[in-house]
């Protein structure tokens, strides 16, 4: 049985570095908040102008599908957000671990030399 093949934007973005999502998540998805209230008040303005329900209704609708898609997008941003900070720390925990080692093998490799 033949494998199935994967769409090609997911080796991309398998590819990226943490760092790059979260720089191409988290402006696409506040424009896509900001493009869903929009759109929420043009939906509002045309049911106060008494436009046909269908009209109002569907930009509701779509004004709710970009606000909820915006936000689960910058969810995701934050979550790489994290995961970068998080990185971040844990290196400079182990630099710190690293660094304070051999200050305490020198400390005391002295007292190994005296006799007591």
């Amino acid at each position: 049985m033949a494998k199935p093949v994967q769409p090609p934007g997911r080796q991309l973005i398998k590819r990226m570095s943490t760092r790059t999502k979260w720089l191409l998540l988290a402006p696409v998805s506040l424009l896509l908040v900001g493009a869903g209230l929009c759109v929420f008040s043009e939906a509002a303005h045309a049911k106060q102008m008494g436009a046909p329900f269908r009209q109002w209704f569907l930009w509701g609708t779509y004004s709710l599908i970009l606000f909820n898609g915006g936000l689960s997008l910058f969810g995701q941003a934050v979550r790489f957000r994290v995961q970068i900070d998080y990185r971040r720390f844990v290196r400079r925990e182990l630099k710190k671990v690293s660094r304070e080692r051999p200050r305490q093998k020198r400390k005391t490799s002295p007292n190994r030399g005296e006799a007591s």
